[in-house]
């Protein structure tokens, strides 16, 4: 009889605790890393986990540790699920922690300020591993959804198909199907500029301007995200599909999207600080939309909407404006 799969899952968080979850039901044995220690006490003692799920079950196969090297000793997958501009330095400290041949799986949507790097090439750059020890997680995954064990599908993308593979078959539920695929440059920049126009979204639900409004900035958001991707080299086909299109469907029409909550709330007139205030998870796109239209700047890739969503969360500038600024802009053909 085969030993069971040991996956680590660095964050008792939303979507940490809800992909611990995936893992568990799919029959591995799954440790969560809480950074706080009541969290950890709650789910070993409760099955539950109080402060992002309170009343979901957890399942029998999944226990809790405040000690990082306890979680990840003997892991098959050591699950990063931490804010994105954190990665770096938490990665550096769990490194020598890792056990060895571990794949090291990205659940985080963000590209990192500064370096414009890509949560896969952080993970690269820290815990010096190859391709094919690192794997990414994406697609229309609202975290509550999937700890309710309600339908979803998602990509699992590894430049190594077989180990895409091994992930594919570590976290296939009857609630949870997962799809591969080898284009992790196309996945992540669905999953990181997603958050972006999912801020844009946000406001201009915020602003009461209409389904219009939504279904153009869906789609030319696609277009700017598919435009960055085919300049960093991926492929066009991603962005059409759950990494891409689906990702940015579910968080743009979503109430329970981070992203889009934030601008809503930034559209109905919040000032930046008012809305960070009265939001209590991470909204990766209001630091990543800096990151992302930096690297779109370094590539010559033309992405109007993101910097319209950097103008007004980091420049304050009013919603009103920069939508004139947004919508009096040369015209041209659509496919360009």
């Amino acid at each position: 009889m085969s030993k069971p799969v040991k996956a680590a899952v660095l964050s008792a968080g939303s979507w940490g605790t809800a992909f611990g979850i995936v893992l568990a039901d799919a029959g591995c044995e799954v440790t969560l890393w809480a950074r706080r220690p009541e969290v950890a006490d709650a789910i070993n003692s409760t099955r539950t986990n109080p402060d992002y799920f309170p009343g979901v079950e957890l399942p029998q196969g999944m226990r809790a540790t405040t000690d990082p090297a306890e979680a990840m000793a003997g892991a098959d997958f050591t699950v990063l699920s931490v804010p994105s501009q954190t990665l770096r330095a938490n990665l550096a400290e769990w490194t020598p922690m890792l056990a060895p041949g571990t794949v090291l799986v990205s659940l985080m949507k963000g590209v990192e300020l500064g370096t414009t790097m890509r949560m896969s090439e952080v993970i690269e750059d820290v815990a010096k591993v190859g391709h094919d020890r690192i794997a990414v997680v994406t697609g229309p995954n609202l975290a509550r959804e999937i700890a309710s064990r309600m339908p979803a599908a998602a990509v699992v993308a590894c430049t190594d198909e077989s180990v895409a593979q091994r992930l594919q078959a570590a976290c296939h539920t009857p609630y949870f199907r997962p799809y591969t695929n080898t284009d992790v440059v196309g996945c992540e920049l669905g999953g990181a500029v997603k958050n972006v126009i999912g801020l844009a979204v946000g406001i201009a639900d915020g602003m009461g301007l209409g389904d219009n409004a939504k279904g153009s900035l869906i789609t030319r958001g696609l277009a700017e995200t598919t435009r960055l991707g085919v300049a960093l080299g991926a492929d066009p086909l991603t962005f059409s599909g759950l990494a891409g299109l689906g990702d940015l469907v579910a968080t743009c029409s979503s109430p329970l999207s981070r992203n889009h909550t934030f601008g809503t709330n930034l559209g109905k007139g919040m000032t930046l600080q008012e809305t960070i205030a009265v939001t209590k998870q991470t909204a990766e796109g209001v630091k990543s939309c800096e990151s992302v239209a930096d690297l779109a700047r370094r590539h010559g890739v033309e992405m109007p909407i993101t910097e319209t969503v950097v103008d007004i969360v980091h420049e304050g500038k009013p919603p009103v404006v920069a939508l004139k600024e947004l919508m009096s802009r040369s015209a041209k053909p659509e496919r360009r």
